[in-house]
């Protein structure tokens, strides 16, 4: 059966070679009067693109404050930062120049500006957001999907703990998106968020819910580009056609697309969440390392989904008649299945993802870290993470365990 869903993607998108021409006035017209300008590290600096900003900015007559220094997986130190000059300031507007780092961040602070409590309440569960500023992006990383999603993760630097907030309050009001700006990202930097962006995709697309027959089919179209463009951009940096592909398809992989009449899953997220809080890994290469172990772990109450995945995206033939009858239909469906999940990550491989806890940290996780991860992961064994497949704390360590050997 198809789950009923409600559809809500509110964001702007500009889109092209000339779209960052357009920022003075879709601040204007989303009132922004006083614009905190939030970004990463000196690449945005280094690459003209700020210069670009405050130029555009002043010679519309729009006021801004700027604060820099965001780092992957945010940290909430960094947050409180911006809540207190937004407030010194009265900054009415945030402008989110870079990735997903930076946009989540962004979206923390404009949770934070209005709250007279610990802006952390909405992590910890104490709070739920009642408003945001309003948030513009120009992005410069295709992976998150931030700047179309309803998300924000946050990594409090006081035991390092990274969770996730949804509301559609903080959804950014407009994305400026020109592809040319990603021509410079580092090749590991390019694959992890390609990474990121199959994971959204993926997420959702293994649900209990098969019947999306539309949906299945924009989401496995939605891959197959993915891997297809993935291997260009990393021989050619330059091609126009394909980083705009990649581009755009971070942006549909987390705008909830993909899970209309599916129900997402993310236990993947979440494990790997805990993986870059404690060993401060990209989260891209954190999910290609925990994927296939997850995937093994519950492909075998899920045949269905995992052998229509191998076949409509990862291309795996389907034996013929006469092969498939020396097994049972079980057995064949196991070994497509299977097949279908060696192929994601031999393409993980093939642009430089590791596909295990050992291969991203470059040492086995000790029992007592992957301890830490589900402690953390389930909150004391309190909740549980998953919804094709709902796994508790003994299946979140069997799953770190699969990904430590």
């Amino acid at each position: 059966m198809m789950k009923d869903f409600n559809f809500y993607a509110p964001t702007r998108v500009v889109f092209g070679r000339e779209a960052e021409e357009k920022l003075p006035q879709l601040i204007q017209q989303y009132g922004g009067g006083k614009v905190l300008i939030h970004y990463g590290g000196g690449s945005a600096r280094r690459s003209g693109l700020l210069d670009k900003v405050e130029k555009m900015l002043t010679e519309a007559g729009i006021n801004y404050v700027e604060l820099g220094g965001v780092v992957p997986n945010p940290l909430l130190s960094k947050v409180k930062e911006g809540i207190e000059l937004c407030r010194k300031e009265n900054v009415n507007f945030i402008l989110a120049v870079g990735g997903g780092s930076v946009i989540d961040s962004s979206k923390a602070i404009g949770y934070g500006v209005g709250y007279p409590g610990d802006v952390w309440d909405f992590w910890d569960g104490k709070a739920v957001p009642q408003t945001c500023l309003p948030i513009g992006v120009m992005l410069t990383i295709p992976a998150a999907g931030s700047e179309m999603s309803s998300s924000c993760v946050i990594t409090n630097d006081e035991g390092m703990l990274k969770r996730g907030v949804n509301s559609d309050i903080c959804r950014c009001k407009f994305a400026i998106m020109n592809p040319e700006r990603t021509y410079t990202l580092p090749p590991y930097q390019t694959a992890a968020g390609a990474t990121d962006i199959m994971m959204h995709t993926m997420e959702r697309y293994f649900s209990k819910y098969e019947d999306a027959m539309l949906t299945d089919a924009i989401a496995e179209a939605l891959l197959r580009t993915v891997i297809e463009a993935t291997p260009v951009v990393l021989k050619d940096p330059e091609d126009y056609k394909h980083r705009a592909a990649i581009m755009w398809a971070g942006s549909l992989s987390h705008n909830d697309l993909t899970e209309c009449g599916t129900e997402k899953d993310f236990a993947s997220h979440r494990l790997e969440h805990e993986l870059s809080g404690l060993f401060g890994v990209t989260h891209g290469a954190g999910l290609a390392a925990i994927w296939g172990s997850w995937a093994r772990y519950v492909k075998d109450k899920h045949l269905n989904r995992f052998v229509k995945f191998a076949v409509n995206v990862m291309g795996i033939a389907v034996p013929a008649t006469d092969s498939a009858m020396l097994a049972t239909e079980s057995e064949v469906q196991n070994a497509i299945a299977q097949r279908g999940i060696e192929a994601v990550e031999r393409f993980f491989t093939s642009i430089g993802m590791p596909t295990s806890i050992p291969e991203l940290i470059g040492r086995k996780a000790t029992d007592e870290e992957i301890q830490i991860m589900v402690d953390k992961c389930s909150r004391g064994g309190k909740i549980t993470v998953g919804a094709m497949e709902v796994l508790g704390p003994k299946d979140m360590e069997a799953v770190y365990q699969l990904a430590n050997a």
